[in-house]
């Protein structure tokens, strides 16, 4: 128990201070007050929080989200003054606080606030009173996470549990005076008829009365708990009742949305068909004899396809280097880049066969989106059952490997004498693997356990690449890449999604490898952050937004990317992408800008300086640069490829039929080439029996483990659990990350045609 202050109280008069008018008070007031704990450690800081009547204390501001230590209903509590900075706060001896505010000024502020939140309790408490069992008004939107609602369920579910110590106390006593009644009885029963006794009596008369007062004691608190724990039913259910009621109205609200949607897209189709026809001479005076267009606001779309976020300051200014020095250092930078000058290209041998060039068009399916996703808020994208009609005819292995289809920067990355150059192939690979996803809206095949895929360009291009899905939940896919250039590329992605209603953030999770065989560097680094926009409403839209920190492990060498999120207020180029590559010591030597949908450029630093303060406060660095050089750009798209998934020309290819394969490789899977091939409706149906089957195998393998833990002989004889076939699982020494590395024998397995390690996972 809190021993009492050195100090008496006296009753505090309402007219000893001016309150403020009342809609000053917006019902929620918190701040630090010192409250008194005991005579050893005196008055300690406090974080009090007011709300809904209801004054809880936390020990820092942190503990508001999870641990309340103590709250006082003002609706029954007495508030007292003791002098120019201390006041009392106490609800009948139950619960008695004493504060101390570090100011007179900040005392009055309190009492002015708890004598308002008081008032405004004991009538809200009248008119619950008044209307039985009616639970109170839903608190105001500005609440903060709805911490009074919070506070006063603590307080109710303590309160409970008062009651429930009490019965449990009230039971202890019965259990023993009964116990006690019961053997004065027995030995009264045993005495002889003749013996004295008066005082067996009075000792049976005693202890009768004591279990008649316990069991009373335990009547009256078994009608406080009833009566308690029926009245805070009561309101919880009519809280409950209310959050479902909301609930529904939202689903209908926006599902009613959603068709207005849809009826605004169909009709601006019609009409957009309609004015096309009317520009025809052929149907101009039909035009004028009754046929009519409907022209839409161009802003309406156009508004759904921006990211309203404040425009990012630049981190840093670059200008021209000063021309006196540019004679000498153009002539060296010329002579740094000569190795690269020659195509790489060039090099390449014939085609050994004749790849597609287009896949079966796109169905024109209409499905409801918010029929599926208005249960998915917040959940784990790799765990919610989509239709095909959501997806493109690809797996995620297969998306993961189009990160090679600008292997070429890693070719000429692979030449370079000076690993600070290399360095800025290597961040231009990084963010050409993101300009295939500019238009690509639809969500790749989630593979299945031992799903693997290969993509064999040895003989066109010199490298070959192998992905396998190493772990279902969470998924995560290894991928392996070498070539005979001299790179090798190693990376294992994880996936971590989530829907939150308007947009579908996806965060992959992983390191990536880069390492050069003749220079013995090492790159190391993580993705950025991908976004869908308007899921619900609106036009499709992806953005890639994050910092990507890349490091030779090597050198020490480091390059910062910066890629800007979309904003309808920045003047600047959208999708831009920035970094700077400083050496070991923190000196910059290379300036990359660009943008990650169309081409990237770098300059060589010749100076830099501090220049004016930003917006922040903090001086942007000044580069001296000389004139920048396009690094990459990328491809454009096939013909057509509106109409296919807007997949570019390496990923046309990617599900092409290929003889020789793994049974496990993703061209195989039946759900996804009927996908391809339009039949969605049987896809669908293929996509349920494989996910099904997915999950009888991984029952089966999860009671083999059970057998296996419990004996290991008979786990023996049977057989050791599933594994990743292609990769093993290391802890890399140099970059410190923990991923799935190739261990060898696919490609000798292909040759030889032997595949009898393969599951049959189809």
């Amino acid at each position: 128990e809190e021993l009492q202050p050195p100090y008496m109280g006296r009753a505090l008069n309402p007219l000893s201070y001016t309150p403020p008018r009342v809609s000053a008070f917006k019902g929620t007031y918190e701040g630090w007050l010192f409250k008194w704990t005991n005579y050893i450690k005196g008055y300690q800081r406090r974080w009090f929080v007011l709300s809904n009547g209801l004054l809880s204390y936390y020990r820092t501001k942190a503990e508001m989200g999870h641990t309340c230590r103590g709250t006082i209903n003002l609706a029954t509590a007495n508030i007292a003054v003791e002098d120019s900075c201390n006041f009392v706060i106490s609800n009948g001896g139950a619960q008695t606080y004493h504060l101390k505010a570090s100011t007179e000024v900040e005392r009055q502020r309190w009492i002015t606030a708890l004598e308002l939140a008081k008032a405004k309790a004991v009538h809200m408490q009248a008119e619950s009173d008044d209307s039985g069992d009616e639970f109170p008004g839903v608190p105001p939107s500005s609440e903060p996470s709805g911490g009074g609602r919070s506070s006063e369920i603590q307080s109710a579910l303590r309160t409970l549990s008062s009651k429930a110590e009490d019965l449990s106390t009230c039971n202890d006593l019965i259990v023993k005076h009964g116990s006690a009644l019961q053997r004065s009885l027995f030995e009264l029963e045993e005495m002889d008829a003749g013996a004295d006794m008066g005082d067996k009596f009075r000792q049976v008369t005693e202890r009768a009365t004591l279990f008649r007062i316990t069991s009373n004691a335990m009547i009256n608190a078994c009608q406080d708990f009833l009566s308690l724990a029926h009245s805070h039913s009561k309101r919880w259910q009519k809280a409950l009742q209310t959050e479902r009621d909301q609930r529904i109205r939202l689903e209908e609200t926006l599902e009613q949305l959603a068709k207005q949607h849809n009826n605004l897209e169909r009709a601006f189709r019609g009409a957009t068909v309609l004015a096309s026809s009317c520009s025809n001479p052929n149907l101009s005076n039909k035009g004028k004899s009754g046929i009519f267009t409907i022209s839409l606001p161009a802003s309406n779309e156009d508004d759904s396809e921006f990211f309203d976020a404040m425009e990012d300051p630049a981190e840093f200014i670059t200008v021209p280097a000063d021309p006196n020095i540019l004679p000498f250092v153009f002539k060296f930078d010329e002579v740094s880049l000569a190795s690269n000058s020659e195509s790489t290209r060039s090099l390449e041998l014939e085609p050994v066969r004749q790849r597609r060039t287009r896949i079966p068009d796109k169905p024109n399916y209409y499905l409801n989106l918010w029929s599926i996703m208005k249960n998915c808020i917040g959940k784990e994208l790799s765990k919610i059952p989509m239709p095909v009609n959501f997806s493109e005819p690809i797996s995620m292995l297969q998306r993961l490997s189009e990160d090679l289809e600008y292997y070429d920067l890693l070719d000429k990355g692979a030449k370079c004498q000076n690993s600070l150059e290399q360095m800025c192939y290597v961040a231009a690979f990084t963010v050409s693997s993101y300009s295939t996803t500019v238009h690509r809206t639809g969500k790749p095949f989630n593979p299945l356990l031992g799903e693997t895929f290969e993509l064999d360009r040895l003989r066109e291009c010199g490298y070959r690449s192998l992905c396998e899905q190493v772990s279902h939940h969470p998924p995560a896919a290894a991928h392996h890449a070498f070539s005979e250039k001299g790179w090798l590329l190693r990376q294992e992605i994880t996936l971590a999604s989530k829907f939150r209603g308007k947009y579908l953030s996806i965060t992959p999770l992983g390191a990536i490898e880069c390492i050069f065989d003749k220079s013995n560097n090492r790159y190391s680094w993580k993705k950025v952050t991908t976004t869908i926009h308007n899921i619900i409403f609106g036009k499709l839209w992806i953005d890639q937004s994050g910092e990507i920190d890349m490091v030779n492990h090597k050198t020490g060498d480091h390059c910062h990317l910066k890629f800007a999120p979309y904003s309808h207020f920045s003047r600047d180029v959208q999708r831009k992408v920035t970094g700077v590559v400083t050496d070991k010591d923190g000196k910059a030597h290379y300036v990359l800008s660009g943008t990650w949908d169309e081409k990237m450029e770098f300059s060589r630093i010749m100076q830099s300086s501090k220049g004016e303060n930003g917006t922040e406060g903090r001086q942007k660095t000044v580069y001296q640069t000389l004139k920048a050089k396009e690094i990459w750009r990328k491809n454009p798209l096939p013909e057509g490829a509106e109409n296919m998934y807007y997949f570019s020309s390496l990923a046309l290819t990617l599900n092409e039929p290929e003889e020789g394969v793994a049974p496990t490789d993703s061209r195989r899977r039946p759900d996804q080439r009927l996908m391809e091939d339009g039949q969605w409706d049987e896809a669908n149906a293929e996509k349920q029996r494989l996910e099904e089957k997915q999950r009888m195998v991984r029952r089966e393998r999860e009671r083999e483990a059970v057998i296996a833990a419990s004996s290991p002989e008979e786990g023996k004889r049977r057989g050791r659990g599933w594994g990743a076939l292609w990769f093993e699982k290391i802890n890399d020494p140099v970059s410190k990350e923990t991923l799935h590395v190739y261990k060898g024998g696919y490609w000798e397995a292909k040759d030889h045609g032997t595949w009898d390690m393969c599951p049959d996972i189809f």
